[in-house]
């Protein structure tokens, strides 16, 4: 893999830890998504790989006014951003439900959902909507096989969304089911994952409408089943890494044609040994809940990571007199969604130039609610 396209030419600028996006390999990234769904209408894009106020503002120019998310402080991000329709894909428990509804009653224009799989939960939900004089929409949590969340769209899952339909302040939204464990590197073992979970999501459906109850969506996917679910009549497809990319995915999930459009410009600090560099590259610039490598070089492909802590990232390479203290380093991070999380701003590369700076505001917990 080739380093030209990342370096930019005032990097003499740029202090280092930063996260640079690039500005052109986004909007490329976002048209690709949307060639691949189809429609504006069909994508809800996750934004808890960027969390950043100018990207939901180009989806919404692009037609896409639909998103989903992770945290109530990205939701709020998403209404002021100009985010229409706000799926937040978790289920909420304890004050974070009456923040939730302070934020809906914000926000009057836009459409507010969140996720429910548990009937006490359900009627926690009623109870404070009822109280606030507020109605909340819901979407059963369906577990498709991640045994992460979610109830198993069968009889179970069949009366709790009965139950939702007909209880005070809740308004029934439909379906949601992220298949999050499949990953596989061959598409077609993918495919036939991917569609034995969503025919349970499907047989469900059915038997709901067939009860007269009202399913008006059925939200599927992540980044690696989203071609797959694209091809799905009615379904909302909610990728999210693809609209910057990453090392993981780009070697995990081959057949899907993005572009890396988030890169870390570290530095060398120090050479400890001859074939040794310390880079100011550490767990707080670079997502480390996964096994090493955690960021790829290409202008080092050769590079062995040894050591890794807080503020430092130590790597092996015989070709480190090569590098001498002060040289700039750009690497390719394997997982983009937490490394965005650790930093409070990233840096914008345009026409090859740092030209400005967008805050990660939804990195808080909070932002006003």
């Amino acid at each position: 893999m080739s380093a030209d396209w990342m370096r930019v030419e005032n990097e003499a600028d740029v202090a280092s830890p930063s996260l640079l996006i690039y500005a052109e390999r986004v909007t490329e990234n976002l048209r690709r998504m949307l060639a691949i769904v189809g429609s504006p209408a069909r994508l809800r894009p996750h934004i808890k790989t960027h969390k950043l106020a100018p990207i939901v503002a180009q989806q919404v120019a692009l037609g896409v006014t639909k998103c989903k998310c992770a945290t109530i402080a990205e939701a709020e991000l998403a209404a002021r951003a100009g985010a229409t329709d706000v799926l937040l894909a978790t289920q909420l428990v304890g004050p974070n439900v009456a923040r939730w509804i302070a934020l809906t009653q914000a926000y009057p224009g836009v459409a507010f959902s969140t996720l429910v799989d548990d009937s006490g939960a359900l009627a926690n939900y009623g109870r404070a909507a009822v109280a606030a004089d507020s109605t909340l929409e819901l979407l059963i949590d369906l577990d498709v096989g991640f045994r992460r969340s979610g109830i198993a769209p069968g009889q179970a899952a069949r009366e709790l969304y009965r139950a939702m339909a007909t209880t005070r302040g809740i308004r029934a939204g439909g379906l949601h089911a992220y298949d999050g464990h499949l990953h596989q590197a061959d598409l077609g073992e993918r495919v036939v994952a991917a569609d034995a979970g969503f025919a349970l999501v499907s047989a469900l459906c059915d038997e709901l409408k067939r009860d007269g109850l009202p399913v008006p969506r059925i939200v599927c996917g992540g980044t690696p089943t989203f071609p797959i679910h694209a091809r799905r009549e009615g379904v909302e497809c909610s990728p999210g890494t693809c609209v910057l990319w990453d090392a993981g995915y780009a070697k995990k999930i081959p057949d899907l044609d993005f572009l890396n459009a988030a890169v870390l410009l570290t530095r060398v600090i120090s050479r400890p040994a001859s074939n040794r560099l310390c880079l100011d590259l550490g767990h707080k610039a670079v997502a480390s809940e996964m096994p090493q490598p955690r960021v790829i070089f290409p202008a080092l492909p050769d590079a062995q990571p040894v050591v890794h802590s807080e503020e430092h990232l130590v790597i092996e390479t015989p070709r480190a007199a090569e590098f001498p203290v002060g040289t700039a380093l750009y690497g390719i991070p394997w997982h983009i969604c937490p490394t965005t999380a650790l930093h409070d701003s990233v840096q914008v590369v345009r026409g090859g130039r740092v030209t400005e700076q967008w805050r990660v505001e939804a990195r808080a917990r909070r932002l006003t609610f």
